[in-house]
């Protein structure tokens, strides 16, 4: 009698939490068309840059995508998802050891994307935005409030790693919050550079995180990644090459920001690097460009970084560099979760 009561719980429960994500998707879907409106007639365009990540000039990402920004496409599309899972989130799923941090944190690091996007948009006289640096300041401040809160309020001081354990941080755990959130903010941030590349991939991190929440019984949790999912699995519908919008800085840093902070919650900080593979490489890629700059008077390791840009540069069409991407993120969300599971009950 007890596991028939038990089992009953568990079906109820999955069956909210797949609610969620499928109220999600159809709150992206119904928000699309107001935005698509709104960005085509006040010409929301996302500009091509003329410098990489390095600073250097981008020729050779300017030669591949020449004919795309023949095109007006606009940018900023990440508010359709944000406000989608902000809505569900704050009518069925706001609980406050669960859900209140990976959801402020989200609306938070939207909002400095948000700003970033809107300066992008109406600049002249090439590229701007706001400062590198005070993006870095305003993000770091809504990472150090989330671990803040995280150790103060939740009452976490330690992590747990395979063979140690509970680790003991103390009020450190608030520089490691930091550490993982903007590093994670920014991978996401620098991998979405292709038509549907990080939508495509954050379906299957959030869906990795997912199962990991439930296995965990944090409910909440698993709920908001899988509204997290529907509300992405509209946006990568209509950003599917020939991308008709792109998420901009809006939605590339929320969706960063709350899956580093979901990694942290779940106190799997040790998966994470696997779930997310792809924004590893491609932030590797970047940063290996960069000092063989520097030490090597010039020359590159990759044709172009991120390296979605160097497979494009071998002769891969863009289609195949993303499907294959995606190929990468959901074998290594599911290595992860194999991971999670040898490393916590193994």
């Amino acid at each position: 009698m007890h596991s028939i009561l038990h089992i009953t719980i568990q079906t109820s429960t999955l069956t909210k939490i797949s609610l969620l994500a499928f109220v999600s998707f159809l709150l992206s879907m119904a928000i699309t068309p107001i935005y698509t409106t709104a960005a085509y007639r006040y010409q929301w365009w996302k500009k091509q840059r003329t410098t990489d990540m390095g600073g250097v000039a981008s020729t050779v990402y300017n030669k591949l995508h020449a004919e795309k920004h023949k095109r007006h496409i606009p940018t900023m599309a990440g508010v359709i998802f944000v406000i989608a899972i902000a809505i569900v989130t704050l009518a069925a799923n706001l609980e406050r050891s669960q859900t209140w941090l990976p959801l402020a944190g989200m609306l938070g690091a939207g909002l400095v994307g948000l700003a970033d996007d809107v300066l992008n948009i109406y600049s002249t006289g090439g590229i701007a935005g706001m400062q590198a640096k005070v993006k870095l300041f305003l993000y770091s401040l809504i990472a150090l409030v989330g671990g803040w809160w995280f150790y103060a309020k939740l009452d976490v001081t330690s992590i747990y790693l395979p063979g140690i354990h509970n680790f003991h941080l103390g009020w450190l755990i608030i520089i490691l919050f930091w550490f993982v959130v903007i590093a994670t903010a920014n991978a996401v941030n620098i991998t979405d550079g292709l038509d549907g590349l990080a939508g495509g991939l954050l379906i299957s991190s959030f869906a990795a995180y997912a199962v990991i929440a439930l296995i965990e019984g944090k409910y909440g949790i698993a709920g908001f990644c899988l509204t997290v999912v529907g509300g992405l699995l509209s946006y990568t519908w209509f950003n599917i090459y020939p991308a008709r919008f792109f998420m901009g800085d809006v939605g590339a840093f929320a969706l960063g920001t709350a899956l580093g902070i979901i990694a942290m919650q779940t106190n799997t900080i040790y998966v994470l690097p696997i779930i997310g593979l792809v924004y590893v490489a491609e932030t590797g890629s970047v940063i290996i460009n960069r000092l063989s700059r520097k030490l090597r008077h010039g020359k590159k390791v990759f044709l172009s970084s991120p390296i979605h840009h160097h497979f494009e540069a071998t002769g891969w069409p863009e289609t195949k560099v993303t499907m294959r991407f995606w190929v990468v993120g959901q074998v290594s969300a599911v290595l992860g979760i194999i991971v999670f599971l040898i490393g916590r009950y193994g």
